[in-house]
């Protein structure tokens, strides 16, 4: 007794469309993850802007995902290493950039925890630093110029998402520091 296959009930045609599909939305997220780390949030807007169906879409995210390609904890780690050491964000702004990725609050957190308090006042401290050293400070006596220095770098580390009253002792404690350096 010979078997044979029974008939399948999908038109191959389409499946080989289905298939090349496919490659083609795993040749973009390839190419978009060769020039940085993304998130898969990242990808699947990316995807369906190019109008890929969603369970292609979700394939292919899957694979990816399975193969460590795209990792949202990594990329969380490296974004927050990366952004603190380059721009001097705090936490707050860490936070609104990986949230605007799509990077789930779990993680989110889990990428923040490493941050104490301790070094995030130390960072911010560093950035005031480094901006008084170009900053012109007018008469000692000058309120006026010296609260304008203040706003501005009170300003720049809110911007860089740093609590206000940390910013604000900050600001005051190096400020002192820098008009006691400039007078030797």
């Amino acid at each position: 007794m010979t078997l044979f296959p029974l008939p399948s009930t999908s038109d191959p045609a389409e499946a080989d469309e289905s298939t090349k599909r496919g490659e083609q939305a795993r040749a973009l997220c390839l190419r978009l993850l060769t020039a940085r780390a993304r998130t898969r949030a990242e990808l699947e807007a990316a995807l369906a802007k190019r109008g890929y169906p969603d369970d292609i879409a979700a394939a292919v995210l899957d694979r990816l995902t399975q193969v460590g390609l795209v990792d949202d904890e990594d990329f969380a780690e490296q974004w927050v290493r990366s952004r603190r050491l380059n721009a001097g964000k705090g936490k707050r702004a860490l936070a609104a950039e990986l949230r605007k990725k799509g990077v789930d609050n779990e993680v989110i957190d889990g990428a923040l925890a490493g941050i104490d308090a301790g070094a995030e006042r130390t960072r911010a401290e560093q950035l005031v630093r480094d901006k008084l050293r170009r900053e012109k400070l007018g008469d000692p006596d000058d309120r006026d110029a010296e609260n304008k220095v203040a706003r501005r770098l009170v300003g720049m580390l809110a911007r860089r998402g740093y609590n206000q009253t940390m910013a604000f002792d900050v600001v005051t404690a190096e400020l002192a520091n820098e008009r006691e350096r400039r007078k030797v």
